[in-house]
């Protein structure tokens, strides 16, 4: 144990490479005898499941797997999760893969013993109210390094074709395991698409409305880590260091949009859920655009500041949104929406839900649902 760093903020963090083999020693420490493995058949076939598999069967941990979660989730497969978990009588939920896996490993977690309509849980509507019953325990292995969800309070699952946000503390995770060496097979277009949902994740949190200085700290730590490390973990996809500087950008960008995040998201979300863009490719085609309709209100100048100096020592506001696309440009990633495939006239109701959102009440500068129409074009 040696190797390995461990966190707690205030999720209990085991950081390093071959972490994943601790998990069975990990349950065994919380006292946990079975487990319902939550993953897609992406990471499944990947091998990326079998670590754990051998570390929860050596610890004599009995488990069973779910691997049918979707990209963008929707509610069969919470209901699919939560008949697997019990059927194998799980006693945990042991998340692995990206954000998706996690999302649904959450909100099963809540399913065990919440029985209200799902989308009664919104948290846009006051859902949070409804969280009041406890959740299994949930351990949390991400095998990209973007959404962070790993130490986040939220799961998300498309509802009626709109993201749906469903959040409260006792869906924090009780463990994170964060070991690099999961993600070094990843594709370098996932690995640029999750790198930069982290980025995003950090930059719209400190430029984000309200003042919040914890939240401030931790998000200019991972954009400098993403400064110095995105770019050469797609170029160099076994270099370990790089591989956990993305975790913890990914980690530290979770933490820091509790103060909240912005139209970015906003814009993104029915990206994903209307048009089936991947949420971090959708980040990444949105941000340099919001960035520059942010610059024109004042308050955020110092947040793009910083976010140019990080990038490139040079402390200039007004060179953040060409950061932004310089860095997107140098990664395996289009350059806008139509070179994503998304053809904006098929799709008249996006900026409809993107005002919808509610990510866009923190940006720093106030969205009306033109604004948002205008961004999408700006984007294009």
């Amino acid at each position: 144990m040696t190797d390995f760093c461990r966190y707690q903020f205030p999720t209990q963090i085991l950081f390093g490479a071959g972490a994943a083999a601790q998990t069975g020693e990990e349950l065994n420490g919380l006292g946990v005898t079975s487990a319902l493995i939550v993953t897609d058949k992406g990471v499944r076939g990947a091998g990326l499941v079998d670590p754990v598999i051998e570390a929860l069967s050596s610890a004599g941990i009995a488990h069973a797997i779910y691997d049918g979660v979707a990209g963008n989730p929707v509610e069969s497969n919470i209901d699919d999760g939560i008949a697997a978990y019990r059927d194998c009588g799980g006693a945990a939920i042991v998340a692995i893969g990206g954000g998706s896996a996690m999302d649904v490993a959450k909100l099963v977690a809540l399913r065990v013993n919440h029985h209200r309509p799902m989308a009664q849980y919104d948290d846009a509507k006051g859902g949070d109210a409804f969280v009041t019953e406890a959740v299994p325990p949930i351990v949390a292995l991400p095998t990209t390094a973007g959404t962070g969800s790993e130490v986040g309070r939220s799961g998300v699952v498309t509802l009626d074709g709109q993201k749906t946000v469903i959040f409260s503390p006792k869906l924090l995770p009780t463990l994170a395991i964060l070991d690099p060496a999961l993600t070094v097979t990843m594709p370098a277009h996932i690995t640029a698409a999750t790198g930069y949902d982290a980025l995003t994740h950090n930059v719209e949190a400190l430029v984000a409305r309200g003042d919040h200085p914890l939240c401030d700290a931790i998000a200019r730590g991972g954009i400098e880590l993403v400064a110095r490390s995105l770019v050469k973990s797609v170029q160099e996809p076994e270099n370990i260091e790089a591989r956990g500087d993305m975790m913890k950008a990914a980690m530290m960008g979770a933490i820091a949009f509790q103060k909240g995040l912005g139209a970015c998201h906003s814009l993104a979300h029915p990206l994903s859920s209307h048009c089936g863009l991947h949420h971090g490719l959708a980040n990444a085609l949105c941000l340099p655009e919001v960035a520059r309709f942010n610059l024109e209100e004042d308050s955020t100048r110092a947040g793009y500041a910083e976010l140019a100096r990080l990038f490139t020592g040079n402390a200039d506001a007004d060179a953040a949104v060409a950061v932004l696309a310089e860095l997107r440009a140098a990664l395996p990633l289009p350059s806008g929406l139509e070179a994503a495939g998304v053809r904006l006239g098929e799709h008249p109701d996006l900026a409809d839900a993107a005002y919808a959102d509610s990510c866009h009440v923190n940006n720093p500068r106030s969205c009306s649902r033109d604004d948002m129409a205008r961004l999408y074009e700006a984007c294009r």
